[in-house]
């Protein structure tokens, strides 16, 4: 059984027009959006195996917040040029490159490729954007991620910063 954990990057800046788009760094809501969703996704009790990140800016913070709080050392975070701008299908290779030996992995990357994997991930919930620092979980019933594409998949829950319990 492994287990995923989707989550978007937080809330990034567009104030520096010289930054490149990989370059783009948390605005001040994400900058209190990602500790916020990472002590609520530590209250659930969660502590994943693995960090996956895309390597931009944004992504990169996000995951670097979420491990501070989680207490996973950041310098163990994998970074994955292809999770920048991701395609669905990109993703599912990505997943497959994942070490068997993790049984739950943080996924951090950007839209629309995130959501386009949440809504491939199972037929019980569809979202239409999954918002900044949102994150969608999912058990998937396989003991390799490169049969993660094509098992069954259960929904586990869906949080973002704006949802009110």
């Amino acid at each position: 059984m492994k287990t995923i954990y989707i989550i978007r990057h937080a809330k990034s800046s567009w104030a520096d027009h010289f930054l490149s788009d990989f370059e783009r760094t948390l605005n001040a809501r994400g900058r209190q959006d990602a500790p916020m969703m990472a002590e609520r996704f530590k209250q659930r009790g969660i502590k994943p195996d693995g960090f996956v990140s895309s390597p931009a800016m944004r992504a990169k913070t996000t995951a670097e917040i979420f491990a501070s709080t989680l207490g996973y050392p950041s310098g163990d975070i994998t970074y994955v040029n292809e999770l920048y701008h991701a395609t669905l299908s990109t993703l599912w290779t990505v997943i497959s490159w994942f070490n068997d030996a993790l049984n739950s992995v943080a996924l951090f990357g950007h839209n629309p490729g995130l959501t386009d994997l949440a809504n491939s991930m199972t037929e019980t919930i569809r979202i239409d954007n999954l918002p900044t620092c949102g994150i969608f979980a999912v058990q998937i019933e396989c003991t390799s991620w490169a049969e993660a594409e094509h098992a069954h998949r259960e929904f586990l829950f869906f949080d973002y910063p704006k949802r009110m319990d």
